[in-house]
């Protein structure tokens, strides 16, 4: 308690600068161990951070850019106290939304904040973000860390990551090479990624009334294991196959599932058409449509159902491609087709899981 004429610091008002400080020292050290591209040209404790413009042989370099956070996942984080999983979510999060675009990642910079950092906390989420990044080959050049007593409850956390890449502009996918009768290719995700967990955590901890350490049949680990598995990042598998021309667009299924995400890579007059008897859906979704319940609809318009990435591809050059995958390690298949109509998503199969 500060006595009443006492000099105020500012950590009698809840911000510990010597932690935060003696924190970064270490995270510094994780960031430089991403900086193995010689374009960075200026480390972390900087105002700014510098990354030389030279994009090799590219005719017309196009800069893409992205900013995105990691949502109610940390919560689930916060509840179990683990933090090392959920800076490598967003890492690997940014860098899939710039890859649908055709674009490699260059260089990456997170947002953290909290109403107190706990021993280790910003450790740990740096060490996520940095481990990514060199996973990934993306230079992590700079970020933030603000702890905010006064706006954050004592264990609330937010992240927030930004993205830059590059591509070359005659090689941008999108809408404008996607053709009617395109094949949609599906890549299998690693759990939920990065969204849906306000349902997810809803349905588990406080329909069910599950402890996070339970265990449910199909599941490897807890079920906070389950919910924090890391988000997968698709840019090894994909990078061989950016200036293939038959890959015409991709889309990463995150916030609105199928449902809202594949129709953002549709031209006008195209429509898709996804077979739900193409994959085996993970024994995690299906739990948690029984546990709800929640109808099939719901659970496609939410979660990603197993499907991280979704491919659309040339016909001719549907087999050629599917089999470079396969030889990749990428685990694809063929999960339904496009076909002229209205941009939406139509489903086909068994409604059930």
């Amino acid at each position: 308690m500060v006595e009443e004429n006492a000099p105020l610091t500012y950590k009698d008002a809840g911000v510990d600068i010597d932690g935060v400080t003696t924190a970064l020292k270490s995270v510094g050290q994780m960031a430089a161990s991403t900086h193995k591209d010689p374009r960075v040209l200026t480390g972390l404790g900087s105002f700014g951070a510098l990354f030389r413009a030279d994009f090799g042989d590219m005719r017309e370099p196009v800069l893409v850019s992205s900013a995105d956070g990691v949502g109610t996942k940390l919560l689930v984080a916060r509840r179990v106290k683990r933090f090392d999983t959920v800076g490598a979510d967003l890492v690997n999060h940014c860098i899939n939304d710039i890859l649908v675009m055709g674009a490699v990642p260059l260089f990456f910079m997170d947002y953290v904040a909290a109403g107190h950092f706990e021993p280790g906390m910003v450790e740990a989420l740096v060490s996520g973000f940095a481990d990514a990044c060199r996973e990934q080959g993306v230079a992590l050049i700079g970020g933030e860390t603000a702890e905010m007593p006064g706006l954050y409850g004592r264990g609330d956390f937010d992240l927030a990551g930004f993205i830059v890449g590059v591509l070359d502009r005659a090689d941008a996918l999108g809408p404008e090479r996607v053709r009617p009768d395109d094949v949609l290719v599906g890549l299998p995700s690693t759990g939920l990624h990065t969204n849906g967990y306000s349902l997810a955590q809803k349905v588990f901890f406080e329909k069910a009334g599950l402890a996070p350490d339970a265990t449910l049949p199909g599941l490897e680990g807890s079920v906070a294991d389950a919910l924090l598995a890391v988000h997968r990042c698709y840019l090894d598998v994909l990078r061989p196959l950016l200036k293939d021309p038959a890959l015409h667009a991709m889309a990463h299924i995150t916030g609105g599932g199928f449902t809202d995400n594949i129709p953002r890579v549709l031209p006008e007059g195209v429509g898709a058409v996804v077979d739900r008897d193409a994959w085996t859906v993970p024994p995690l979704f299906a739990h948690m449509a029984r546990l709800g319940p929640v109808e099939r609809d719901e659970m496609d318009r939410t979660f990603n159902m197993g499907v991280g990435m979704v491919l659309a591809v040339a016909r001719p050059d549907a087999d050629r491609i599917v089999a470079a995958l396969e030889q990749a390690g990428a685990g694809p298949f063929v999960m339904g087709r496009l076909e002229s109509g209205r941009r939406a998503v139509r489903y086909e199969g068994a409604p059930g899981l």
